[in-house]
């Protein structure tokens, strides 16, 4: 029929169209996803780029020498030339992350903000001569402003590192500067905790909002082992028996991070944000937490849960949860999960999945290692019986785990001494 025939050509017609539209969405968002994963977040935000960059730092040394700001980096970042920027690494809603060397070493410079001015000024610099200003008070200011920040209180020795004691020429502008810095959590954490744990990131030195950190190279999920060990030792590991003790030493050096950071602190210190990306190594192969944006201790931890819910998942703060309480529509402000739990689910679930085949760890030390990372990582429906197992798990772990060096002991080839 002439009707059926033009029904079929116009149908015909429109499924090519279709096909044409739906091939164009498909390339585009290929394109979409091809720069995102490759341009590090500079095509969406436009401001991870080299040209930025040095905009920032110009600004930044601008104002060094205008004598608004200071530090004991300015110097070579501004006149000397010793501190030479290299590429940026992220940028996102303000936060700045670069790639610096600074005299022959590789830094990360970062900041919170980008703009010195973005922070809260202290008000009183502007109405009274800084000289002038009590000791005692100005250390009272910068305690009140750790413990806003960290949600506890701290003896007076250790914040020492945050302290600006010696009142040189330019008095103003490191009260200014200092005041800055404290307004980044990161900063505090580092400064406060890198006398008292190798599990964070070392501060080398400031200029005004920015402070420099030791570099080092930060997992990745898409990496085989998940971090680097090439970089960080340099040395081959590229062989199964390698992988193995690469894999043994990390695992173990994040037991005694989980450990450290429940035990050795006036509180528990909660990582929230647990990704491979959030982590790094030395060249000892040392569990390092590089980005501490998302860790609190446990009264702010407390204060974060205790919020509103009408279900479990409404208690859920990224990798921190807790549990809903229908009674009274408040989430727990107890945590129902714990850092150890996230590690064996996010990091050592992926290395002890799979069998490392033709490694000198027994396959039944093996299959213990699997089964004892799967009830690790095996969410609980009631938080009070997985703390009481927590301990339990802990030990097995580090157990297994001290069993596969011996095992890779005995075959010869295990690695005693990593050159520092």
């Amino acid at each position: 029929m002439p009707g059926l025939r033009r029904m079929r050509r116009g149908s015909r017609r429109c499924s090519l169209a279709r096909c044409l539209l739906f091939s164009a969405c498909w390339a585009v968002g290929g394109l979409f996803v091809f720069l995102l994963a490759h341009d590090g977040g500079g095509f969406l935000s436009g401001r991870c780029t080299d040209e930025q960059s040095h905009r920032i730092l110009a600004r930044l040394c601008l104002d060094y020498r205008k004598g608004a700001l200071t530090g004991d980096l300015c110097e070579d970042l501004c006149v000397a030339q010793k501190l030479i920027y290299r590429r940026c690494l992220y940028y996102d809603r303000g936060k700045k992350v670069i790639q610096a060397d600074w005299r022959g070493r590789p830094v990360i410079l970062k900041s919170k903000n980008e703009i010195f001015s973005s922070y809260h000024p202290l008000g009183f610099l502007e109405e009274m001569e800084s000289q002038g200003i009590p000791e005692a008070e100005l250390f009272m200011m910068v305690a009140l402003e750790v413990k806003n920040v960290l949600g506890l209180e701290l003896p007076n020795n250790t914040v020492g590192p945050l302290w600006t004691k010696k009142r040189g020429p330019h008095w103003k502008a490191q009260l200014a500067s200092m005041w800055s810095l404290l307004q980044q959590e990161e900063y505090i954490y580092f400064s406060v905790l890198q006398d008292f744990s190798k599990h964070v990131l070392r501060v080398i030195g400031s200029c005004g909002h920015f402070y420099a950190v030791e570099y080092l190279t930060a997992g990745h999920a898409w990496h085989k082992t998940l971090f680097s060990v090439e970089d960080a030792v340099g040395a081959s590991f590229s062989e199964i028996e390698n992988k193995a003790k690469a894999i043994t030493e990390i695992a173990i050096s994040f037991l005694d991070m989980v450990n450290h950071f429940d035990n050795d602190f006036s509180h528990h210190l909660h990582l929230c944000d647990i990704k491979p990306e959030n982590f790094a190594i030395r060249n000892d192969l040392t569990v390092v937490a590089i980005d501490v944006d998302m860790a609190f201790f446990e009264p702010k931890m407390r204060d974060i849960l205790e919020q509103n819910c009408t279900r479990d998942q409404d208690c859920n703060f990224f990798d921190c949860f807790s549990q809903c309480d229908l009674r009274s529509r408040r989430c727990g402000a107890e945590r129902a999960n714990n850092n150890l739990q996230v590690i064996c689910d996010k990091i050592f679930r992926p290395w002890f999945s799979l069998n490392l085949r033709g490694s000198e760890i027994s396959f039944p030390l093996q299959l213990q290692l699997q089964k004892a990372v799967r009830e690790c990582a095996q969410p609980r429906t009631n938080d009070v019986i997985y703390q009481h197992n927590f301990p339990d798990s802990l030990s097995k772990l580090y157990h297994l785990l001290r069993a596969s060096q011996k095992e890779l002991q005995k075959s010869g080839s295990y690695l005693h001494q990593v050159q520092l």
